[in-house]
């Protein structure tokens, strides 16, 4: 397949608001060994993605400095020893960086072929948001049929994944949302009970709506400020899977006994730093359990907006906001 010389990318000279993203003209990345390269047609924007633009959240070692974590497109080129696939299939994969641009090198073991119906915009709606729930949700906190969740963040890519994985393997799911119209997208998608923050102590509802007992696993995003709730929240033997902190990294005076007592488990990771190993296990388990789900349409990815690539800073700005419900997609 002949391939370009140069590509289009955005660029970031430097740290700062969405302002400072611009489309410039480069190489196509370095193919290297294990990787596929990927004629992107659609990209995902993410918190991290505005964070990284922000400054603070580098890219590790030897990742891609271009913004974007997943991405969908067609397969232009194989890496040596890259497994699975062939030049021509239809992927979306999740992407160590590079997924702002044309082309994207990514690991073959972090791919996946497209569900059969979707399309790049649906396709580039999974890997990141897909991969975090499976992880956190079900591979570390272990959550199983007839247990309880609460999401926080409901409405949020990551939000109505999880509330769509969680009640299609069994779980029964309470979420929170900051907004009237947030908490009625939640419930369509299978929660129970949507709490909205501004207005209700999600704790109390919680507790109200389990019968003092409380959920099993609670996904979240918010960090220090909800750390006293969510350990209230919690039934004997819960696991708090801690994903972000956007309520601040710190906890203050916590009071750690409800730990002990109800032999709560307290656990958190991020996606990025995660060896190739690891990723590719996620990869499998997603590939064998949920795809299959997703071509036969019990769950699909939300997505709130479909922007060009050229708007891409609109697409952060719009993430910022936090108005959305569900994904945001640039498409190229």
């Amino acid at each position: 397949m002949s391939l370009p010389s140069e590509m289009s990318f955005v660029d970031l000279p430097a740290p700062g608001g969405p302002e400072n993203m611009v489309i410039r003209k480069g190489p196509l990345p370095q193919v290297r060994p294990g990787d596929i390269l990927v004629r992107v047609e659609a990209s995902g924007i993410n918190r991290p993605d505005v964070l990284q633009r922000k400054g603070d959240y580098p890219p590790p070692p030897g990742a891609s400095p271009i913004l974007g974590l997943e991405v969908a497109g067609e397969v232009v080129a194989l890496g040596e020893g890259a497994e699975g696939f062939a030049i021509g299939d239809k992927v979306c994969a999740l992407a160590n960086g590079g997924g702002y641009a044309e082309y994207a090198s990514v690991p073959a073991s972090q791919a996946l072929p497209w569900p059969k119906g979707y399309d790049a915009v649906k396709a580039a709606a999974l890997p990141e948001t897909f991969f975090t729930v499976w992880a956190n949700v079900f591979d570390m906190a272990d959550l199983k049929a007839g247990e309880s969740i609460l999401i926080h963040g409901g409405s949020s890519g990551i939000g109505t994944t999880a509330i769509q994985l969680a009640k299609a393997f069994g779980a029964e799911v309470f979420v929170t949302a900051g907004s009237a119209e947030k908490c009625a997208a939640c419930e369509a998608l299978g929660a129970k009970r949507a709490i909205n923050y501004r207005d209700e102590d999600f704790k109390a509802v919680v507790v109200e709506e389990t019968d003092g007992r409380g959920v099993d696993v609670i996904l979240d995003m918010v960090g220090g400020r909800y750390f006293d709730r969510n350990i209230a929240s919690l039934a004997k033997d819960g696991r708090l899977s801690i994903i972000a902190f956007l309520g601040g990294a710190k906890v203050e005076a916590a009071n750690i006994a409800p730990i002990l007592t109800k032999r709560l488990h307290i656990m958190g990771s991020a996606l990025r730093p995660r060896t190739a190993a690891e990723k590719q296990a996620i990869r499998d388990g997603l590939k064998q359990k949920v795809w299959p789900l997703l071509e036969a349409g019990k769950l699909a990815p939300v997505i709130h907006s479909v922007l060009p690539f050229a708007k891409v800073a609109d697409g952060h700005r719009e993430m910022e906001t936090g108005d959305h419900i569900g994904k945001i997609i640039m498409s190229l």
